[in-house]
């Protein structure tokens, strides 16, 4: 019989919302007030009141005025290539226009496709991707390593609808981390995963609506269930589910437990050959499915100090600080190390639109203070979990402020680059700044390399920018110290 560990009571989440202390609560004698940079999203146009006053940091641990040592690695060209490609990106209607024609007719005339992947292929592709396959990838790996950067690989497959194509897709997860072998010892610091892209998205959706209906109703059994940690706090969104649901036939069962197979080869071949693996999350209508297939695989695997399987949390939902806390406690309870990616969140607009659809209350906090307050939170508590030795977590962002409240809170804990245990990450071609300015500080940094190919990818691309134009738009910190060290170098060159 499946062990589940449920959620706590409310007098639990009560107490357990004291467990954390800010960002900010290093020693008066070592802070200094510092002016949000905010570059990863914009302040929500239904936020109200002035922002709140900037969180306490030294400024002195990251150094973005060095552009220099910053962009030291970088050649000319390609810092020319960037800003420009960024100055695009940033540009509302070009991104909407890039999605019209990819979805468009347009892609139905062979010699217009050709040109449009073509551009396509010699801008952002070459730009946010890593390249087509294993080899091109691993190149680009090793360029990251000769600058001190680590790669998070991520294949680019996700929503499948078959078994067929869930069993290659899983080929080629198992082939991604087969390729680390030939790379540089510890240049890749992840293998990335969807499970959308090993298990047919209406069985995730099933399997959500019967995970949400057990939360609600404790005497619901399901059979199928493996052991696992808790996916649902009190406060998740239950409105996907609004009516009972069926059980799973046996057909869906069998599929399951073939999803189920595919995630555990797949881990087995990361703990094979030393390289954790990280499941990306989804939206909240699949999240319950996602959770339930990462903590079953790492219960499994989670035996030892580093865990291999790692779950991330979308710290815009205003119920993932509790089911972090939840989860981790869980965890802690059975011996188990845990460790987690924090993001901040790719799906705001769908979430609020299916939530307004339907009359209910968004998932998603209102304003972005307080998804900024969640995220630097959470960050706060596994950084405090990893400086006790009782977890690992990857602190994926592009706020320019959450990273300088992190590393400060990281250099006060004491943990330092050999526990192995703190990453931070940033998407490959963004953030460029943030990422050396991390790593010039003496901290593990990660780039998050999608790859495929062309044809596969681009979709994929223009989904991720679509979810992330706020992020796109906001490059322009990145672009004004890329234009001051093009000029700095200008200026070397002429005198």
């Amino acid at each position: 019989m499946a062990m589940t560990i449920h959620g706590a009571t409310p007098k639990l989440l009560k107490n357990l919302r004291h467990l954390v202390r800010p960002l900010n609560s290093a020693p008066p004698s070592i802070s200094a007030v510092v002016s949000p940079l905010n570059i990863a999203e914009k302040t929500h146009p239904n936020a109200t009141g002035p922002p709140p006053a900037a969180a306490a940091a030294d400024t002195s641990i990251l150094d973005f005025d060095d552009v220099k040592g910053l962009f030291g690695p970088v050649s000319t060209a390609n810092l020319i290539s960037s800003s420009v490609i960024l100055h695009m990106a940033a540009m509302g209607p070009v991104v909407d226009m890039g999605t019209w024609v990819m979805n468009s007719r347009v892609m139905e005339t062979p010699v217009l496709r050709e040109a449009v992947l073509g551009v396509v292929k010699g801008t952002i592709y070459e730009h946010f991707c890593a390249g087509s396959d294993t080899e091109e990838a691993g190149r680009t790996v090793r360029r990251l390593w000769d600058v001190g950067l680590r790669a998070m690989l991520d294949y680019g497959l996700e929503h499948t609808n078959d078994n067929v194509s869930c069993d290659r897709n899983s080929e080629e997860f198992i082939r991604t981390v087969e390729s680390t072998r030939s790379l540089p010892p510890s240049s890749v610091s992840f293998v990335v995963a969807k499970v959308t892209a090993i298990c047919p998205i209406d069985l995730l959706r099933r399997v959500s609506d019967l995970l949400r209906w057990e939360y609600k109703e404790h005497s619901f059994h399901l059979p199928w269930k493996l052991d696992t940690l808790p996916i649902f706090s009190d406060s998740s969104p239950f409105y996907h589910t609004p009516n009972k649901p069926g059980p799973l036939t046996p057909q869906e069962e069998r599929d399951l437990e073939l999803a189920h197979q595919r995630l555990v080869k797949i881990s087995e071949k990361c703990q094979e050959h030393n390289v954790p693996l990280v499941i990306d999350a989804e939206d909240t209508s699949l999240q319950p499915a996602i959770d339930y297939f990462t903590y079953s695989a790492a219960i499994m695997f989670n035996k030892y100090e580093h865990p291999i399987v790692f779950g991330t949390m979308q710290l815009y939902l205003k119920d993932a600080k509790e089911r972090l806390l939840l989860a981790k406690r869980a965890a802690d309870k059975l011996g188990q190390p845990m460790g987690f990616k924090l993001v901040r969140g790719a799906y705001i607009v769908s979430e609020r639109q299916v939530a307004a659809s339907l009359g209910v209350e968004s998932p998603v906090h209102d304003s972005i203070q307080q998804t900024h307050a969640c995220y630097d939170e959470c960050a706060s508590f596994m950084l405090e979990e990893v400086s006790s030795g009782r977890g690992s977590v990857v602190l994926a962002t592009h706020n320019v402020e959450s990273g300088k409240l992190a590393a400060s809170k990281a250099r006060d804990l004491g943990i330092r680059k050999e526990t192995q245990k703190l990453q931070f990450a940033q998407l490959y071609g963004m953030s460029e700044a943030l990422s050396f300015g991390l790593k010039n500080a003496g901290f593990e940094v990660s780039k998050y390399l999608p790859f495929g190919p062309v044809e596969q990818i681009i979709p994929y691309l223009l989904r991720r920018a679509e979810e992330n134009k706020g992020l796109l738009s906001a490059s322009s910190f990145d672009r004004q110290l890329m234009r001051k060290e093009l000029k700095r170098r200008l200026r070397a060159t002429i005198f």
